[in-house]
């Protein structure tokens, strides 16, 4: 087995690396241009489990998760004592929604006993809602902060798959009793391909990298047989590969604009921890899509002791989308320096079944 890395998307995106590497490099920041938590209990990491890749990998829990509500972020509770203080909801709206969750938490896609009489993959999200009496702001925070739907499509939407990411975001929680359902790679997600790399090596697979000017192969069937560089071709009967390898083959979906921020301190109003996501609902800043904020510091071993690394993103909805980030910069508090970066949005129309090309989504946030 051969991987080949070109100088498709991700090597663009590595540029922005670089450069914040030779502006930092004296002070140890590993900046990647996109930084995305995973879920504890999430496929992906169920994936790097289940294929050992976790031998050559570290993971640290994400200290906590917020919302941004009427102007505040809060701390999405983290247990049952954080939920009783948690200011996010009333007293009754607590107790309704302590038994949405109980119902969510009992539910077995398996067993009708669970159901309540309802079929998820027919009422809608609103219609489950309803069912428990739950108002608009704890609607927002489940659908928002709990189930990470972007916009407020999901309600429409049949239940089953916003309880089955409420289900996740408990199991999450549960598995590394964290602050929040969320981990990150030690030194950043740079480390993902080094430890598949590393597991290839030991079964002998074969790592080509940076080569120039990639194309992939078809034959005359229509199905891929290879990627060519510099007059070499190294045979695959399967390729994956990002939407720039292959552009005939993606459409675009959108574009995101994202603000990589470097400071000297935690964000204010999150108890001074050192890593953290924060959630702007499209509601409360009147946009059709949620806003983002990631940051990371010296915990996950990114950035040296005393700075912090932070990700402030959206989906681009104006002409003029660096402003767009303005309420989600307002929560950092004093940038030492900040670098704009805004990318497409592509997700594959291919057949893969047909052609045997798996090209990867452009993810977001």
């Amino acid at each position: 087995m051969a991987e080949v890395q070109g100088s498709g998307k991700a090597s663009c995106v590595s540029g922005v690396q670089q450069g914040l590497q030779c502006r930092h490099g004296s002070q140890g920041i590993n900046a990647r241009s996109k930084l995305q938590f995973m879920m504890a209990n999430g496929a992906l990491v169920r994936v790097l489990v289940h294929t050992d890749v976790t031998k050559y990998l570290l993971f640290k829990a994400v200290d906590g998760s917020f919302v941004y509500k009427q102007g505040k972020i809060y701390k999405v509770p983290s247990n049952d004592v954080e939920a009783v203080k948690s200011t996010l909801m009333g007293l009754f709206e607590k107790r309704r929604a302590r038994n949405f969750f109980i119902f969510v938490q009992s539910y077995d896609e398996e067993d009708s006993r669970t159901h309540e009489g309802m079929d998820l993959r027919t009422i809608s999200t609103k219609e489950l809602f309803s069912k428990y009496g739950l108002d608009d702001n704890t609607i927002d925070f489940v659908g928002h902060s709990l189930a990470l739907h972007r916009d407020d499509r999901f309600l429409l939407e049949p239940a089953l798959d916003t309880v089955k990411r409420v289900k996740l975001y408990a199991e999450s929680m549960a598995r590394f009793q964290g602050g929040s359902p969320y981990i990150y790679p030690l030194y950043g997600l740079g480390e993902l391909p080094q430890a598949f790399a590393r597991l290839s090596a030991v079964h002998g697979g074969t790592y080509m990298l940076g080569k120039p000017d990639c194309k992939v192969e078809f034959d005359e069937m229509g199905q891929v047989r290879g990627v060519t560089s510099e007059g070499e071709t190294a045979r695959a009967k399967k390729v994956v590969c990002d939407p720039s390898y292959l552009p005939n083959k993606v459409r675009r979906v959108g574009k995101v604009v994202r603000a990589i921020c470097f400071m000297s301190h935690p964000i204010p109003n999150t108890d001074d921890i050192d890593s953290v996501q924060i959630i702007l609902p499209q509601k409360q800043l009147g946009r059709r899509s949620d806003m983002y904020v990631f940051c990371c510091s010296h915990s996950h071993n990114v950035a040296p002791r005393g700075k912090y690394i932070a990700f402030v993103s959206a989906e681009v909805e104006t002409d003029a989308p660096e402003a767009e980030l303005e309420p989600g910069l307002a929560l950092l508090g004093l940038i030492d320096e900040r670098i704009i970066d805004i990318y497409d949005m592509y997700e594959p129309v291919n057949e893969s079944s047909l052609d045997n090309c798996f090209i990867s989504k452009v993810f977001f946030p």
